[in-house]
């Protein structure tokens, strides 16, 4: 009888570490995704804060200028519901911009305008990369969260399910191949 009781003490236990591990492994996951979440923000802002200098530097023609300066402020101060759609514009305008080489070397040519062209290339290319440890780290999470010991045992307390973050980011092709 004592042996049995012994015995269900110790699977319990191991049970009991095993889901322990699990709502560990869960909250890292969790802290990886905000963090990654975080950085992409940081690479959107800093994004259209280097088109909006660009854009009202005055080296563009006033019709770019306008369509860049637009696309970033809205992308600035897009509602969170909303964030993805002008982003995505953001891009569109970037690559209906800087669709020509010859676009960007007026903007290189300019005073400053090779170190406004190496942050905006900068700026275009960390984006993608943010996003996609973004949207790793989603998936890792939700993969984890379908198993049946996370939803049984409620190991992710009250966090909301993650939604991945789906833009258009490819950034102009004369742009994004420029050495930095």
């Amino acid at each position: 009888m004592i042996e049995t009781l012994v015995w269900i003490a110790l699977a319990l236990g191991v049970v009991g570490v095993y889901l322990s591990w699990t709502a560990g492994r869960l909250d890292r996951l969790h802290s990886r995704m905000d963090a990654a979440r975080a950085a992409l923000d940081a690479q959107l802002v800093r994004r259209a804060s280097v088109v909006l200098e660009v854009a009202t530097s005055g080296v563009l023609d006033p019709a770019s200028s306008l369509v860049l300066y637009e696309a970033a402020h809205a992308a600035r101060q897009a509602e969170e519901d909303h964030r993805e759609v002008a982003e995505s514009e953001l891009s569109q305008a970037l690559r209906a911009v800087f669709a020509d080489a010859d676009q960007v070397d007026v903007l290189k040519a300019a005073p400053g305008g090779a170190e406004a062209t190496e942050e905006l290339a900068a700026a275009v290319r960390r984006v993608p990369m943010a996003r996609r440890f973004l949207n790793d780290s989603v998936r890792a999470a939700r993969a984890l969260r379908r198993h049946r010991k996370v939803r049984w045992f409620r190991l992710a307390g009250h966090a909301p399910f993650p939604l991945a973050f789906e833009m258009d980011d490819e950034p102009p092709v004369d742009l994004a191949d420029r050495p930095t």
